[in-house]
């Protein structure tokens, strides 16, 4: 079966595309509904989320393993059910969001527009089990989703994980670490690499594979990233990046 291209939905849309780091977190708490609406009203090309599993095997949307920074409450993510989770507000302390909750991953997808990808990471060992990868990408299929989404992660471990058990699935490499491009049809570098090497970009397009800097504040790189051909633009602010690339 041939793996989904996760990008495929922008067309012929300007490169790079606009990927919304935790949607627009510097207008809304990062990953709430919230921030999604508000990277999806600014025009983002994608969004990207953290996922976590919780104890009765929803997939939340949320970075940390503790609620403890970005919520009203504490304790760990994987030991709570979404009833206790979502009991928590999810303003991050900022005025004007204190109804806003750590939303489910099927309630991100609900308001994901047809012609918006999504990129989850995956934040927990949860992902290195059958039963829960068959689960997203389940979810995925049955959310018509499945064919716009990358998964992404750190750990190759996890990755591999995925694609043996959900083998259509895009998956990118992300690297703080490595000056050659990971695995996967996305890779992700930490941006200096983009500097320490600048064939980074070629290398991984004569590998079929796209480019996103890891750099959720893009805007003084810009020319760069441009100039070498990457593919996607991480960011914090879609629109303010949007408006720098002259596309809004």
């Amino acid at each position: 079966m041939a793996r989904q291209q996760a990008l495929h939905v922008m067309g012929n849309r300007p490169r790079p595309y606009v990927m919304a780091h935790r949607g627009n977190s510097v207008k809304c708490p990062e990953n709430t509904l919230a921030a999604f609406r508000q990277a999806i009203e600014d025009g983002t090309d994608a969004i990207e989320t953290d996922l976590h599993v919780l104890a009765d095997g929803e997939f939340i949307c949320i970075h940390d393993a503790t609620v403890d920074r970005t919520t009203n409450g504490s304790g760990a993510v994987k030991s709570m059910t979404r009833e206790v989770l979502q009991s928590f507000s999810a303003s991050y302390g900022r005025p004007g969001f204190a109804n806003e909750r750590i939303p489910t991953l099927r309630q991100v997808l609900e308001i994901l527009p047809q012609t918006t990808a999504l990129a989850l990471e995956l934040k927990s060992d949860d992902f290195l089990e059958e039963t829960v990868c068959v689960k997203l990408w389940l979810l995925l299929q049955e959310m018509r989703t499945d064919d716009r989404t990358v998964v992404l992660s750190f750990s190759k471990e996890r990755l591999q994980a995925v694609r043996r058990y959900a083998p259509r699935i895009s998956m990118g490499t992300i690297t703080m670490f490595a000056l050659m491009p990971g695995v996967g049809e996305l890779t992700g570098p930490w941006w200096p690499f983009m500097l320490l090497n600048p064939f980074y970009v070629t290398i991984a397009h004569r590998r079929g594979q796209l480019v996103c800097p890891l750099d959720p504040t893009p805007e003084p790189r810009l020319w760069l990233y441009k100039l070498l051909g990457c593919d996607a633009v991480l960011t914090n602010d879609p629109a303010l990046t949007l408006r720098a690339l002259g596309r809004k």
